[in-house]
């Protein structure tokens, strides 16, 4: 069972930065393709951002490019999402993820380990 526990969550106001950072279980961390997905109430869970294994190629739900980074340390088993000029509208619980093995990157049913997520709130 791989198991992934985000952590770097908090309250910023709004053009702010944060750094959620995702540890990984396990010693094929650099074999997996990682997704974040975000979730408000009430909302579907939605589609952040996604790596490969070896970092190349890089996706993003077009709401956040060019304010967020997605990136991913193979030694240290963790996966990172800088999220800066973040907005209101960013707010939510911030999940990674697993993809299973040739799914399509931005969907969650693509994926099936999720850590516990990681609240973000951004103040106006």
């Amino acid at each position: 069972q791989v198991q992934l526990v985000e952590s770097g969550g908090g309250l910023v106001q709004a053009g702010g930065s944060l750094r959620l950072s995702c540890a990984v279980s396990g010693r094929a961390f650099s074999t997996y393709t990682m997704g974040w997905f975000r979730q408000t109430p009430g909302k579907e869970r939605e589609f952040v951002a996604a790596i490969t294994s070896g970092g190349e190629s890089p996706y993003y739900v077009g709401s956040v490019k060019g304010r967020f980074t997605i990136s991913r340390d193979n030694s240290k088993n963790t996966v990172y999402l800088q999220m800066n000029s973040l907005k209101p509208e960013d707010t939510a619980v911030y999940y990674c993820a697993v993809r299973r093995p040739t799914a399509v990157l931005n969907t969650p049913r693509s994926y099936e380990y999720w850590g516990q997520g990681t609240q973000v709130t951004v103040s106006s």
